[in-house]
């Protein structure tokens, strides 16, 4: 083991020093009111990440998760049915569409940018399919102008899987606002974490926004009086008290992240081996993950653990290969391009309080 100080994968603590008498302040301000579950400071963090993700509408929800699962339920997905998405995401991304009974369909993704390929989507096309769900990962959109044209042809729902991608922009457009729906994520891990789970639900459709906000509360707009079915996808109020003082800082801490993938680009600049990511034109990457490609990943894996270095792999296990989907008869070699990344793909220390000399550092490690 490295004698020098470990660099952690994602270091909450050195954010949280910088934020500590704002954020204990909020939170004394929700024990003081003892409005514990939704209320004004929901309602406050709603308007404020509605307007920064230039949306209309944002519909605070219980988890990321949740937040993808009541936007399926707002378009009455239903047993049968089918949505288009990624083979290589979060679980939650193809959990949510089976866990309604419908089934997820698969199309490959973009080599350079682990996003959804619109090209191979239409070829998924059948009369039961009602939505395509394209996923910004690590923090980069997908090409979404050709995935809303194939959407608008076949008269399917688009929504966006943008769970680590609040900020992130592409052609001037930003994520959660192109779609008919949008699902954010506030894992602490994000670039606006909490402190614990929650999400929101972003459109600028009122109809879809006041079904989504009925479906949160049981299918209730009257209390003991019930609609539809709905769930309990409700926001706690110390989430969202939480998240409106770290909503301030966002555009600068993204910045850093920002700033650090320039300076792992310049430390790697005469790596050849190492394969960065790749970073579209006319686009504001956000960095959730700054995500690199080797061919000995699991060794190189090793070796930075040993040497006090956090890196983490997204994801070992492409979806359709899950065990829970194993009965949609998928077989190796289907995804090739998933697979590869999901035997390749390397997440390196990005966030923003990382010192340049913090980024050499772990760049000089990764080179051989």
């Amino acid at each position: 083991m490295s004698a020098k100080p470990p660099i952690p994968l994602l270091d909450l603590k050195a954010q949280y020093a910088t934020i500590r008498d704002e954020i204990r302040s909020a939170i004394d301000r929700v024990l003081e009111s003892q409005r514990f579950i939704l209320g004004p400071e929901v309602e406050a963090l709603e308007r404020e990440i509605a307007a920064y993700s230039r949306c209309a509408h944002g519909i605070g929800v219980s988890s990321g998760t949740d937040a993808i699962l009541v936007a399926l339920m707002a378009i009455d997905l239903r047993p049968g049915d089918e949505v288009i998405t990624s083979p290589y995401s979060f679980f939650a991304t193809a959990g949510t569409i089976a866990r309604l009974g419908a089934k997820p369909v698969f199309a490959e993704i973009e080599r350079k940018t682990f996003n959804i390929d619109p090209a191979g989507i239409e070829a998924c096309i059948s009369s039961r399919t009602r939505a395509i769900m394209p996923v910004h990962l690590f923090g980069q959109m997908a090409n979404m102008p050709p995935i809303l044209e194939i959407a608008r042809r076949h008269k399917l729902y688009v929504i966006e899987d943008a769970a680590q991608a609040i900020g992130a922009e592409r052609q001037e457009r930003r994520a959660g606002s192109v779609g008919d729906i949008g699902c954010l994520s506030f894992f602490p891990s994000k670039n606006l974490g909490g402190f614990g789970d929650g999400g929101m639900v972003t459109t600028n459709n009122s109809d879809i926004a006041e079904r989504v906000r009925l479906l949160r509360t049981h299918g209730s707009r009257d209390k003991y009086y019930n609609e539809i079915l709905g769930g309990n996808f409700r926001l706690d109020a110390i989430q969202a008290a939480v998240l409106r003082v770290k909503l301030k800082y966002l555009d600068r801490w993204t910045e850093g992240r920002r700033r650090n993938a320039a300076f792992y680009r310049e430390a790697f600049s005469n790596a050849a081996s190492t394969e960065l990511p790749h970073e579209v034109p006319n686009s504001r990457h956000i960095y959730n993950q700054f995500v690199i490609r080797s061919s000995r990943r699991d060794e190189l894996m090793s070796h930075l653990k040993q040497q006090g270095i956090g890196c983490e792999v997204y994801y070992p296990v492409p979806l359709p290969h899950q065990v829970c989907f194993r009965d949609l008869g998928f077989k190796a070699g289907d995804f090739p391009i998933s697979e590869a990344a999901s035997k390749e793909s390397l997440a390196l220390p990005i966030y923003p309080e990382l010192t340049p000399e913090m980024i050499q550092r772990v760049a000089s490690t990764v080179r051989p």
